[in-house]
């Protein structure tokens, strides 16, 4: 049995998909990241970056149990694995992995840290925010100017490029980048991909947890939230 840990973030919902287009059976423990599951001994211990995703798979390589964090890594994995939704060699499989690289190296971090200028920052970081809005922007017109050439982000076939960048362009183009309108290449994309069955059923799941989700956030003590986000009195400073 494969055991998915993680809540409603996209970087977990990516795996989701993944494991429901495979239609491999697999259990989802929740770790509640404003409850400070993420920093408890326990899961320290099987990811010391202290994020989720984390997938546990009691029949890895040789039959031995494997432990696998970073949802890049987990996609790849469960690729491997089965042989699926990414090429085993040639051209086919260095498109998916370098608009899998694209999605890991960009798309994430700057849709990530435009949130947090725009949701956690205090008054006075009008530039942070500008600054990541405006590469919200260029993504989108980068994946537009992708998705006007090809089907999908890796060409042709649909493949774990696909499942990684969809999460995160969930509802954000009217919110970030200007309406759907002004990216029709990403709105077709976006359409057919949420279209499919595991994709659905993703996304009627995760929005359920996202509601205990926003439960756990106006939950949080101040404490949990300077540490999940890396200020107050866990702020740091390069060692002199």
């Amino acid at each position: 049995m494969i055991e998915l840990l993680g809540m409603s973030s996209p970087n977990v919902q990516k795996v989701q998909i993944m494991l429901d287009e495979l239609a491999l059976p697999y259990r989802i423990r929740r770790i509640d990241v404003w409850k400070g599951e993420n920093f408890t001994p326990e899961f320290t211990a099987i990811n010391p970056n202290r994020k989720v995703p984390v997938l546990i798979d009691d029949e890895g390589p040789d039959g031995a149990p494997v432990t696998v964090f970073e949802s890049g890594a987990i996609l790849i994995y469960l690729a491997e694995k089965t042989g699926r939704f990414l090429a085993a060699k040639g051209a086919a499989r260095y498109a998916a992995l370098q608009w899998l690289a694209v999605q890991l190296s960009t798309v994430g971090p700057m849709f990530g840290q435009y949130t947090h200028f725009k949701m956690f920052a205090p008054p006075g970081n009008e530039y942070g925010e500008s600054r990541y809005r405006t590469q919200a922007v260029r993504v989108f017109e980068v994946l537009d100017h992708r998705l006007a050439e090809a089907r999908f982000l890796a060409g042709d076939d649909y493949s774990i490029a696909d499942m990684a960048t969809f999460p995160w362009t969930r509802d954000r183009a009217a919110k970030w980048g200007g309406s759907w309108d002004s990216y029709t290449n990403v709105k077709r994309w976006f359409n057919e991909i949420a279209a499919r069955p595991a994709v659905a059923k993703m996304m009627g799941e995760m929005d359920k947890v996202w509601q205990e989700d926003l439960v756990s956030i106006g939950a949080a003590t101040i404490e949990i939230r300077d540490r999940l986000l890396g200020r107050g009195e866990f702020a740091r400073e390069p060692a002199k």
